[in-house]
């Protein structure tokens, strides 16, 4: 009876061991793009850094689970979630109605303007449809700057390019009169050796929400709504504990949570 029972106690222990260990290693893969500082990057030994990374690590940490990072191009990132490549997208992507009908969206955990950057001696006085009537705007595409930019601008061309880095170059070397993105983004690149040539020249206004959307939210796949839930619980924590401060100071001189909604 002795060994019968210390059998069983082993094998209960065994099991709760297990239990543990299989709710420490939960993991939540996290699909980023890796292409649009300061908020995600791919530095020189191939590792992903940036605020959308520092961001979904506290994410993970406050749900207690293990985050893994994977670099996804752009245009491919919501096929690849809906794939399951990855369980949810931290990668700036704004909340908006078309991309709603695709996935679930948390609430916003950043909110930032869009703008316009030309080259120093660009004779361009403003940011209208007739300001830059017969020039060539480069926007990375499948982004609401493309969209914004593609339905306002509809006296110029507007080249697509696939992530910020090839329209800012364009923009250097002269190939560009104008490049639409993220203020924030914009000022980094203008701030660094490669984007001396170039100076913002202003920001659409107003920034229609239909287009531009409520914010940057995390997509997860559609019903997942656990997870959803989950994620804007942790979001709501880490703006109320100093996290988010914290990794908002390391980038920002201003808060770019935007203004609450």
């Amino acid at each position: 009876m002795r060994i019968a029972l210390r059998i069983a106690l082993a094998a209960s222990a065994a099991l709760l061991t297990l239990g543990v260990a299989q709710a420490q290693e939960k993991t939540l893969r996290i699909g980023t793009e890796g292409a649009y500082p300061p908020f995600n990057n791919l530095t020189s030994d191939g590792k992903l850094v940036g605020f959308d990374i520092d961001i979904a690590q506290a994410l993970c940490d406050q749900m207690k689970v293990k985050c893994t990072f994977v670099a996804q191009d752009w245009d491919g990132i919501i096929p690849a979630l809906q794939a399951g490549k990855f369980d949810a997208i931290v990668a700036s992507m704004s909340i908006t109605p078309e991309r709603k009908e695709k996935v679930d969206f948390t609430h916003k955990y950043y909110n930032t303007p869009s703008a316009l950057a030309v080259p120093k001696d660009s004779t361009l006085k403003g940011v209208t449809k007739e300001d830059l009537a017969g020039k060539t705007i480069g926007v990375a595409t499948t982004t609401t700057h493309f969209n914004y930019a593609s339905k306002t601008y509809t006296d110029s061309t507007v080249k697509g390019y696939p992530s910020s880095p090839e329209e800012q170059a364009d923009l250097a070397n002269g190939r560009l009169d104008a490049i639409e993105d993220d203020i924030v983004v914009l000022q980094q690149w203008l701030d660094s050796p490669d984007g001396a040539c170039c100076k913002i020249l202003g920001q659409p206004s107003p920034q229609p929400v239909e287009i531009f959307g409520p914010g940057a939210g995390i997509a997860v796949r559609k019903g997942e709504t656990d997870l959803v839930n989950k994620l804007n619980e942790a979001i709501d924590a880490i703006r109320a504990n100093g996290k988010y401060k914290e990794i908002n100071d390391k980038y920002f001189k201003f808060d770019v949570f935007g203004a609450e909604s």
